[in-house]
């Protein structure tokens, strides 16, 4: 069973600020940020309209964030929180940034690559396996999910 510490759940309340930015903005609401010891590297939003961009999930921005940060593209001893289960195109940014450990909070049943649709963590191709662990401040950030997808459709 994963340990879901203090600081895991203050660093995606963090997270959750960016989620609460894309709402804001019109955007899916799910925020991500990178983390390196003990500091926040990189923050992340969801931002395909506003962007143009179909690969603007909030990981990726965290994780370009974090890159440039660093001056890497390995990110192999950072942590990525992030508010809802990444799906299959996040999923391998990760494997291929080496970012060590996920944190999500809310699950994708739909979409999500790390157990809630399918589990691509467990695929052979994958470059790098990152540890995966769930929980913190899931019914939050479920709730922001769920208010934003009954507005839209209402």
């Amino acid at each position: 069973m994963p340990q879901i510490g203090k600081s895991d759940r203050f660093f995606m309340q963090q997270a959750l600020v960016q989620a609460r930015l894309a709402l804001f903005e019109g955007e899916v609401p799910v925020g991500a940020v990178v983390v390196h010891g003990g500091e926040i590297i990189g923050e992340g939003r969801n931002a395909p309209i506003a962007l143009h961009d179909p690969t603007a999930h909030a990981e990726i921005q965290a994780l370009r964030a974090a890159a440039s940060a660093l001056g890497n593209y390995r990110l192999d001893e950072c942590t990525l929180y992030v508010t809802l289960e990444p799906c299959p195109m996040c999923l391998a940014a990760i494997s291929h940034a080496r970012i060590a450990r996920v944190v999500y909070a809310a699950p994708d049943e739909r979409a999500g690559a790390c157990g809630g649709a399918l589990d691509l963590n467990r695929a052979a191709w994958h470059h790098f396996t990152p540890i995966i662990d769930t929980g913190p401040c899931e019914a939050e950030a479920a709730e922001l999910l769920k208010n934003f997808f009954q507005m839209r459709r209402g």
